[in-house]
């Protein structure tokens, strides 16, 4: 334990005066409670604090004379004596603090940290758009330190029950906004937006207020004569949603696709592991359809790098593939639903193992699976591909 130099804590604090301590000889002048003005025989004079720590005596010099006068180091050595008697080391009242930071400095801070890991920009984007809408209003200008569970509830609670995927996706990025602010400080403390034991206290598991909302698709029966509206028209966002229908690809690794990833001698698309969701790269066998659909987008566009694009030469939207498909399906169909209309075919229709129908649709597998199967299935898929282009080609 930590106690003061002296005869005992009652003593008087100002026994120097500051007309006299210019003139005082060497030797060390006390000044009550630890704090001591020491000349030294040429004449020097700065500050010291003692006092006691575990028994053993220790000393912290304050600085010269010069640099700080009487008034300021009686306000340092009463800083140091509330942390000795707090059982705190007194050095940190010197130490230098430093300057807390706002949750929106951190949060920038924090997106452009991470980008590098990011697959795309569109990502950075959904973290920097949920931020800004919904937790900088309320959370923006609060240093890290300051935000509480009470204002992280502030800026959930009107979503939770309305928009309950874009709210937990939200709690969580504040949650890593705030880890990050803590690191930088060195803040020891629970972190106001965790779920486990803090907001799960107060709001319900978003899977029992979600309403899951399944992509709409048509159905597989109904497909092909969908393709054949499709294959009478001659405009990109046609293509791009036969190419799609065709791979049972995700609509961004259609949209965003380059020749390069194209191999014509093989017939094969190569999607690398940066443009897939799994993060892994993906081959896909293409069928002759699929090499129809190539020549005439390179005819449309013979110089572009991507292979879908718009006016503009660039990628395609997912706006253009929704409504061409929309114009030629007359219902609420969904790009995405056409892997929901590969996946109903592949099951009811075909005898193809559940294995090979998930490498097709590049979904992830378990870590157990993934450590048994090394291969991709790849000549299994290109005839499950086959089939389903057939499929897609038959007269209705």
């Amino acid at each position: 334990m930590s106690t003061i130099f002296g005869k005992n804590l009652r003593q008087n604090v100002g026994k120097l005066k500051a007309l006299q301590i210019k003139s005082l000889p060497a030797g060390n002048h006390l000044d009550g409670h630890g704090l001591y003005l020491r000349v030294s025989p040429t004449g020097g004079r700065s500050w010291v604090f003692r006092y006691k720590d575990k028994g053993r005596a220790r000393e912290l010099g304050l600085g010269s004379l010069f640099v700080r006068g009487l008034a300021e180091a009686r306000i340092i050595a009463a800083d140091m004596r509330r942390a000795v008697y707090d059982g705190l080391d007194p050095k940190t009242v010197l130490a230098p603090k430093k300057q807390s930071k706002t949750f929106q400095a951190y949060a920038e801070e924090l997106i452009e940290s991470k980008k590098a890991g990011w697959r795309n920009q569109k990502h950075a984007q959904q973290w920097t758009n949920t931020l800004q809408q919904y937790a900088f209003p309320v959370l923006g200008e609060k240093q890290i330190h300051e935000i509480d569970h009470l204002h992280v509830i502030e800026v959930l609670r009107p979503l939770w029950n309305t928009k309950t995927e874009t709210a937990s996706r939200l709690r969580s990025r504040i949650e890593s906004v705030i880890d990050f602010g803590y690191l930088h400080e060195n803040i020891d403390k629970g972190n106001p937006a965790r779920w486990r034991g803090c907001m799960d206290k107060v709001f319900a598991k978003p899977s029992k207020v979600r309403e899951v909302v399944h992509f709409a698709a048509i159905h597989y029966a109904d497909l092909p004569a969908v393709m054949a509206k499709l294959r009478e028209k001659s405009a990109m966002s046609a293509l791009c949603c036969r190419w799609i229908a065709l791979t049972a690809c995700r609509s961004s690794e259609a949209r965003e696709a380059v020749w390069d990833e194209i191999d014509l001698k093989k017939n094969i698309w190569i999607i690398p592991g940066a443009r897939m969701k799994m993060g892994k790269e993906h081959r896909v066998p293409l069928t002759s359809e699929c090499i129809e659909i190539l020549q005439d987008a390179k005819n449309l566009k013979p110089n572009s790098s991507f292979v879908f694009v718009n006016e503009r030469g660039a990628a395609l939207s997912d706006v253009s593939l929704s409504k061409m498909l929309k114009s030629v399906s007359n219902r609420e169909a969904t790009v995405h639903g056409l892997r929901s209309s590969f996946i109903d075919w592949a099951s009811e229709q075909t005898s193809y193992p559940r294995e090979v129908v998930e490498q097709a649709l590049a979904h992830s597998i378990g870590a157990v699976e993934a450590a048994y199967r090394r291969s991709d299935l790849f000549e299994k898929r290109r005839g499950l591909m086959n089939e389903w282009a057939s499929y897609l080609a038959k007269k209705f």
